[in-house]
C-alpha cells in the first residue's frame, strides 16, 4: 500500500487539449508511453516531453513502461510537427526524449539533431533539453547531438551500479557516466543532467555514490524521484522513501556543486524542466 504522501490523482478531462493537439500531429510522449503520475498536472498546462524516433524500444528495462519490440524507422516528417507543436503550445522550454535505437548506426543522434533545428528554426527564444540514450558512447553520435547546439543535455543513470543488471538490461552504468564526460569534454558551457529513481532496493551509500560520480563527469543538475511499477510485471518496488530522504540527498547534492537538484518522491527527468535553467527556486515539490 503506497504511503500517504504518494497520493496524487491524475485528472484526466485536463489533459484534453493537449492531448488532442498531439494526436493531430501524430506525436507520441513519453508522459503517456512510460505512464508517468504527472500527467495530469503538466498536460493541463500544456506542457509535454516528446517521444521521438518511435514509441518502440531495442531494450529491456524492466522498470520501464515503453514497448520492447524492434522498431521501423525514424519518421523524417516529426521534427517539423514537433516544432509545430511546441510553437502551439507556446512552451517556453521543451524537452525531447527517444527510445533507445540500437538498430540505427547513429542511434537515433540525427533525429534529435533535426528536432533541435526544426524547433529553432520556428520558436527561436524556446530553450531545448534533449534526453538521450546512451548512443552506445559513440563519439560520433555524441557530437551530432552537441553540435545541434541544445541548452540542455540529459542522459539518466537511473539507478546505482549494483542494480543494473536487474533493471537496466543492456545497459551499463560506467558507459553513460562516460556520455556525461563525453558531453563536457566537447562542449563544457552546454550544461549536462541526469536522473536517478529511488525505492528499487539501493543502499543510502550508494545514491551518495552515485551522486559523486556524476559530479566526477561535470554533470550540472540533478533530478532525484520515487519509482513507481507500472504493473505487476515490471520490477516491483522495494520500500517507498520518506521526503525528508529526498530533501537530505538534496542537501547532500548541494553541498557537491550540483547547479540544481529537484528531490522529492515525484520528481521526474523531465518534471518542471524549465526550473533548471532558472534561479533555484522552492517549489511544493521539494
Amino acid at each position: 500500500m503506497k504511503p500517504e504522501w504518494l497520493n496524487k490523482k491524475i485528472k484526466l478531462g485536463e489533459c484534453s487539449a493537449t492531448k488532442s493537439l498531439l494526436r493531430e500531429l501524430g506525436l507520441e510522449t513519453v508522459c503517456e508511453q512510460a505512464s508517468c503520475p504527472n500527467i495530469g498536472e503538466c498536460f493541463s498546462r500544456s506542457h509535454a516531453t516528446f517521444l521521438i524516433s518511435g514509441r518502440l524500444c531495442t531494450r529491456s528495462c524492466s522498470f520501464c513502461n515503453i514497448v520492447k519490440a524492434r522498431p521501423v524507422a525514424p519518421d523524417p516528417g516529426e521534427p517539423a510537427r514537433i516544432a509545430e507543436a511546441v510553437d502551439k503550445l507556446s512552451l517556453k522550454h521543451v524537452v525531447i526524449t527517444s527510445v533507445t535505437r540500437d538498430d540505427l548506426p547513429d542511434g537515433g543522434a540525427g533525429q534529435f539533431a533535426e528536432t533541435i533545428s526544426g524547433i529553432r528554426r520556428k520558436t527561436p527564444l524556446v530553450s531545448i533539453e534533449v534526453l538521450i540514450p546512451d548512443l552506445r558512447s559513440s563519439l560520433d553520435s555524441i557530437k551530432v547531438v552537441v553540435n545541434a547546439k541544445p541548452d540542455i543535455i540529459a542522459h539518466n543513470v537511473e539507478t546505482v551500479p549494483s542494480l543494473y543488471k536487474a533493471v537496466r538490461s543492456g545497459s551499463d552504468y560506467r558507459r553513460s557516466l562516460e556520455v556525461l564526460r563525453i558531453i563536457k569534454e566537447l562542449s563544457p558551457s552546454l550544461k549536462t543532467k541526469s536522473g536517478i529513481m529511488l525505492g528499487m532496493g539501493e543502499e543510502q551509500d550508494e545514491v551518495i555514490s552515485v551522486m559523486r560520480d556524476l559530479r566526477s563527469v561535470g554533470c550540472d543538475f540533478l533530478s532525484i524521484g520515487q519509482y513507481l511499477s507500472p504493473s505487476k510485471r515490471h520490477y516491483p518496488v522495494k520500500e517507498y522513501i520518506n521526503p525528508e530522504k529526498f530533501a537530505y540527498y538534496r542537501k547532500e547534492g548541494e553541498a557537491m556543486g550540483f547547479s540544481h537538484i529537484e528531490s522529492a518522491p515525484y520528481v521526474r527527468s523531465s518534471y518542471r524542466a524549465g526550473e533548471y535553467l532558472a534561479d533555484p527556486v522552492d517549489s511544493g515539490q521539494r
